[in-house]
C-alpha cells in the first residue's frame, strides 16, 4: 500500500514539474518535434493521473451498446446484471479460449451477410449465445443449428428441413435465413433490442408481454428468465470478443482493444 502510494506520489509530482517546464511553451516552441512529444507526454501523464479506477469504469461502460444503442448502465439493477454475466463470460470464469476460437473462425463471415440484409453487426453473436457455434445441438424443443431454428420458421425462411439433410446446419444457408427472419422482426418492432427479444422468446410472446405491461421498454418488461438475460448475454460477449485483453483473454489480446482508456486496468 505504501509502494503505491509513493509511486502515484512520483507520477503526480513528476506531471506537475514537466506542467511547470513546459506549459510556458511559445509559438516557436510548437516547432520544435522533441518539445512537442514532451508537451504530449505530460498530456497523457495529466490524463492517466484524474482517471481513477470509477472513473474508468465509467468511461468504459458509457461505450458500452448493442445494435448501437447504449445500454442503460446508470441503472443499478441493469449494472448488476450485466456485470454478472460480464464475469460469467470473463477468462477467469471460462478458463478457455474456444469461444474466441469459434468467433475468429465464423464471425467474419457472419456478419458480411448480415451487413447484405442491413442487419447490425451485433447479431452476429447470436450464435455463439444459441449454440455455441455448434451446429448438431438440438434443443428439448426441436430447435437445432448454429441459429437454433425451430423446423417450421426454418422453412418459412427457405431452408430445408427434413430426411438427411438439415440446412439449419449449414451456416451460410442459416445465416441468410436468420437475417431474413431478423429483418421481418424489426419490420414488426422496430427496436433492434426488441428485435432481438423477439428471435429468442418469438414475435408473438414478446408483442402478448408488451401488450401486457405497457411498455417497450425491453428493460422494464418482465420475461422469462431466457430472455429477460438475452441483451445482457448479448452484450457480454460483444465485451470479451472485442476487447479480450480487458477480459483476461491474453492469447487472444491484440495490441489494442477495440475500447482503450488512459492507464486503464483489467475490470474483472
Amino acid at each position: 500500500m505504501i509502494k503505491k502510494k509513493v509511486l502515484c506520489s512520483s507520477i503526480v509530482l513528476s506531471v506537475m514539474l514537466l506542467s511547470k517546464l513546459y506549459t510556458s511553451a511559445n509559438s516557436s516552441s510548437k516547432k520544435d518535434p522533441i518539445r512537442k512529444a514532451l508537451l504530449e507526454q505530460v498530456e497523457k501523464k495529466k490524463k492517466a493521473a484524474a482517471m481513477t479506477p470509477e472513473k474508468q469504469k465509467k468511461a468504459y461502460y458509457n461505450s458500452i451498446r448493442f445494435a448501437n444503442k447504449q445500454l442503460p448502465l446508470h441503472k443499478h439493477t441493469v449494472e448488476t446484471k450485466f456485470e454478472r454475466y460480464l464475469a460469467t463470460f470473463s477468462y477467469r470464469k471460462q478458463q478457455s479460449y474456444e469461444m474466441h476460437a469459434k468467433a475468429a473462425k465464423h464471425l467474419p463471415k457472419i456478419a458480411s451477410i448480415l451487413k447484405s440484409y442491413g442487419i447490425p453487426e451485433d447479431f452476429k453473436y447470436v450464435p455463439l449465445i444459441e449454440s455455441d457455434m455448434n451446429p448438431q445441438i438440438t434443443s428439448h424443443r426441436g430447435a437445432g443449428g448454429y441459429w437454433q431454428f425451430m423446423p417450421a420458421t426454418a422453412r418459412l425462411y427457405g431452408l430445408k428441413v427434413g430426411g438427411k439433410y438439415d440446412e439449419r446446419k449449414d451456416l451460410i444457408k442459416s445465416t441468410h435465413a436468420a437475417a431474413k427472419y431478423l429483418k421481418s422482426l424489426y419490420k414488426e418492432f422496430e427496436d433492434w433490442t426488441l428485435v432481438a427479444a423477439a428471435y429468442n422468446v418469438g414475435g408473438g410472446s414478446l408483442k402478448a408481454a408488451i401488450r401486457r405491461q405497457g411498455t417497450t421498454d425491453y428493460y422494464k418488461l418482465r420475461l422469462n428468465q431466457e430472455t429477460g438475460s438475452y441483451i445482457y448475454k448479448l452484450a457480454s460477449v460483444k465485451q470479451v470478443i472485442e476487447n479480450p485483453n480487458k477480459h483476461g483473454y491474453k492469447r487472444y489480446a491484440k495490441l489494442d482493444d477495440k475500447y482503450q482508456s488512459v492507464n486503464e486496468q483489467n475490470l474483472l
